[in-house]
């Protein structure tokens, strides 16, 4: 199945100039939403994965039932006043923007966990590699980031720890 025939370019969203791959077309076929899903557990299904992170908002679409299928657990990683206890915070930059993530201090149960970060778009990597600073903040270890879609021309895979491995469904 080539997934790319279910996401939709929308042209000068969020802002002039971006060209953004719309996940929503993808969502809405069960069929391709099941791909992707079958993809990642296969990928990651022999890599002993603790827990699942995934990054606001749609890492939580893809992350949750990916954790459930691996048998682990789900830790969500937020924006700024989301989650309820103490946390840590990480600022980055973004490929038209500012922001900051968290996550719980005690989102991981045991030191060391391998903890495997889910989102949909991997484009300058600063969201990616906010996430694994709050995962080590955390004490998790990073196992692996998965993504749907990698914006290759931004290079934002360049920007991820050479030792820690990355995997995107499809590439632009």
């Amino acid at each position: 199945m080539d997934l790319k025939d279910y996401i939709r370019d929308i042209p000068d969203f969020p802002e002039p100039g971006i060209l953004f791959r719309d996940i929503t077309t993808l969502l809405r076929e069960p069929k391709a939403f099941q791909h992707v899903l079958d993809c990642l557990v296969e990928e990651y299904k022999d890599q002993q994965i603790d827990y699942v992170a995934g990054i606001e908002s749609r890492g939580f679409i893809f992350g949750t039932p990916l954790a459930l299928q691996l048998g682990c657990g789900f830790v969500p990683i937020r924006k700024p006043g989301k989650l309820p206890a103490a946390t840590f915070s990480e600022s980055y930059t973004l490929e038209y923007g500012k922001n900051t993530l968290e996550i719980h201090q005690d989102a991981f149960g045991i030191p060391g966990s391998r903890v495997l970060i889910i989102d949909d778009l991997l484009a300058t990597g600063g969201t990616a590699v906010a996430a694994g600073k709050l995962v080590q903040k955390a004490g998790g270890t990073l196992a692996g980031f998965g993504f749907i879609i990698e914006l290759t021309f931004l290079n934002g895979r360049a920007k991820l720890l050479e030792d820690v491995p990355a995997v995107a469904l499809v590439s632009y």
